[in-house]
């Protein structure tokens, strides 16, 4: 006891006992707080690797699947495809994906790892609309001179069946190519690019 008749033992208890619930509440308060800024577990879904069984698609067929809330296309192109892709580069902006972020093994003019296999965010780099798959030859509405690729109804963008855009149009990049590899000859993985071109 003091002078003034406080108990010096009794007054340290009750700080240090004070202080000590004060801290474990500011923990309880803390906690969730934090918490709140971790990505949830739908917005982890959201942005996780698809993977994608491709064995039953067919020469000229487009699969579309869902990454990070966009469409990716994967197109089995045909022999044909592959031979009139290096015939179109006087009338691309872009012919060899210098110009945009693609990954390096986008840059060649297939724009995929495996020439025969595309792999790309079907949105129109001009206003994301999403193109049309028109893999016909020679329609009337697209010309002579078009051998096959996607068109955007919105403005009227062109991209190749590589998805290398055409001059002249409002798009200005190439289709983006995510990042991507083959686990298998049946299986792509979208969302890793498998740590190597």
């Amino acid at each position: 006891m003091t002078k003034d008749g406080a108990d010096l033992n009794k007054r340290r208890f009750l700080t240090n006992t004070t202080a000590v619930i004060g801290a474990v509440g500011a923990g309880f308060v803390a906690v969730p707080f934090l918490a709140s800024w971790a990505p949830s577990e739908r917005a982890k879904t959201a942005g996780a690797p698809v993977e994608v069984d491709i064995s039953k698609l067919q020469e000229g067929q487009k699969l579309t699947v869902e990454w990070r809330g966009k469409p990716v296309w994967i197109i089995k192109r045909t022999e044909q495809n592959l031979k009139d892709l290096p015939t179109l580069n006087d009338k691309l902006r872009d012919p060899d994906s210098e110009n945009d972020q693609q990954p390096e093994y986008a840059r060649n003019t297939t724009r995929s790892r495996k020439p025969q296999i595309a792999v790309m965010v079907g949105i129109c780099t001009h206003l994301g609309c999403s193109p049309t798959y028109r893999p016909d030859i020679a329609p009337a509405d697209l010309g002579a001179d078009w051998k096959g690729g996607f068109f955007c109804p919105c403005h009227g963008s062109k991209f190749d069946l590589a998805g290398r855009v055409y001059q002249g149009v409002p798009a200005p990049l190439n289709l983006v190519v995510p990042p991507y590899f083959f686990k298998s000859e049946r299986t792509v993985l979208i969302g890793e690019d498998g740590g190597a071109a």
